[in-house]
């Protein structure tokens, strides 16, 4: 009979939308956990911020952002979205809390929403950790936020990444110095930024006359001229083997076109700060490609890919938006941040064989063998919980050492109190090391096949049940 309730109501999510089970869920908390020590010892404070926000408030960022977010009328007339990421609410709060110190340094952990098309590791609802400094014009800043990057990802166990970066200022140098109208310069951004998912030749096509993509869709072109394309090939074509050689490049490139050196001069300032920090190249390059997807961005840009698992695309990534804030306060504010994509990123290592999927967050579980004596079974979880272990009392119906062990092993669980009537009749507890029993590949039928196996299993004095326990899992007093 399949999963339907009695109403005929079909159980079932939407599409972009998911359930995260327990184990999953553990394993994220873990994942965020480290992230936020990192942030944290660079001195970021969290913040946290409503999921809805004014209409007027989430749009104007972009017409591809405008696309994705969730708009709708609520109850009491009000005009309002879901949030779509983290640093518009951010730009609000500090325009809103005049009295917060500057620089602010924050973190945010919470989830977003776009209307955006489901693919490997994306989601229309989606978990972001970002971390932001507001009030510094400061290159340094935003270096730091390129260490902080890779200390986290080099503090979660990848190795195999590059973070690159570049500069919006720079892309505006070469629309200028290719004579294309402003108008163009932010969609023809939005096309430089798929060079890495799509290739050059695509990316030629959909700044000329536009292209068919792999699905057969029409992709409409930017109309640019044969020369525009020539010289923003030209641009893209650049030697930039590591750092310098990009800088000698560009240097040579916009030789004596007005307002170039700004850019130019930023990125050389997050160069010299990342190699005083003995950031190699191999890490951290600059890349004239990267652009980033949003119309806010002024400056810096980076973002981060894994080496292993390129499909998943940029796992975090950010940039300076020196003029967002500006939009509620009227005055400029610069800042600069970045954000992980912790759906992305989690995603991402799963399929690198990173990540441990353990179900419970129990570590001893008192089984239950004699029905009448429930209580003295209660009494022992509660005296291991006042020890500082985590403990569950099997609930189930099945009194079998068998059901109960098997229960433990599906949760992963470590430990099992195993007390039965030899044990209540010389006041004593048996432990089980369900550990060396999964590694021993040991199948647990009933209570005499257990007995005769005696893999992994001490007996103790009840009154050292706790002590016991805390040496098995290496607990610290």
């Amino acid at each position: 009979m399949g999963a339907k309730a009695m109403n005929g109501t079909r159980p079932r999510t939407l599409r972009g939308f998911r359930d995260i089970l327990p184990g999953e869920v553990l394993a994220r908390e873990n994942l965020i956990s480290v992230i936020r020590r990192i942030c944290e010892s660079y001195g970021f404070a969290p913040l946290s911020t409503p999921a809805l926000e004014y209409r007027e408030t989430l749009l104007g960022y972009g017409e591809e952002a405008n696309k994705q977010i969730y708009l709708f009328r609520e109850p009491d007339g009000n005009e309002v979205g879901l949030r779509f990421d983290l640093t518009v609410p951010l730009s609000r709060v500090v325009a809103l809390y005049r009295e917060i110190p500057r620089p602010f340094k924050r973190y945010q952990i919470q989830p977003v929403w776009r209307y955006d098309k489901p693919g490997p590791g994306r989601f229309r609802e989606f978990l972001q950790f970002d971390i932001d400094t507001v009030g510094t014009e400061s290159m340094v800043a935003d270096a730091e936020i390129i260490q902080a990057m890779c200390d986290t990802l080099l503090a979660l166990g990848l190795s195999n990444f590059r973070i690159r970066f570049s500069n919006r200022k720079v892309l505006n140098s070469l629309v200028k110095l290719a004579g294309i109208g402003p108008d163009l310069a932010l969609p023809v951004f939005r096309v430089l930024d798929k060079l890495e998912r799509q290739g050059l030749e695509a990316v030629k096509e959909e700044l000329g006359p536009g292209r068919i993509d792999t699905s057969g869709a029409e992709i409409r072109g930017l109309g640019l001229r044969e020369k525009e394309i020539g010289k923003i090939e030209e641009f893209l074509r650049l030697p930039q083997g590591n750092r310098e050689e990009a800088l000698g490049s560009l240097d040579a490139l916009f030789r004596g076109l007005e307002g170039a050196d700004e850019g130019i001069r930023e990125l050389r300032e997050i160069h010299d700060s990342l190699t005083s920090l003995e950031i190699p190249d191999e890490r951290v390059a600059i890349d004239l490609s990267i652009a980033r997807g949003l119309d806010y961005y002024t400056g810096p840009v980076y973002e981060a890919i894994l080496l292993d698992a390129k499909e998943y695309g940029g796992i975090l990534g950010g940039g300076r938006f020196d003029e967002l804030i500006g939009l509620f306060t009227g005055e400029k504010v610069p800042a600069t941040g970045c954000s992980i994509g912790v759906d992305r990123l989690f995603s991402a290592m799963e399929k690198l064989g990173m990540v441990e999927l353990r179900p419970s967050t129990t570590d001893v579980l008192v089984t239950v063998m004699v029905k009448e004596r429930l209580f003295e079974y209660e009494r022992a979880a509660k005296k291991l919980r006042a020890g500082g272990i985590r403990t569950e009392l099997y609930m189930g119906e099945e009194t079998s050492i068998g059901s109960q062990l098997k229960y433990a092993d599906r949760q992963a669980i470590p430990i099992a109190v195993i007390i039965g009537p030899e044990e209540f009749a010389k006041n004593q507890v048996s432990l089980k090391d369900l550990r060396v029993m999964r590694t021993g590949k040991v199948e647990i039928e009933d209570r005499k096949s257990w007995l005769e196996a005696r893999v992994g299993q001490k007996k103790v004095p009840r009154e050292n049940l706790v002590e016991e326990v805390r040496a098995l899992l290496d607990l610290k007093a």
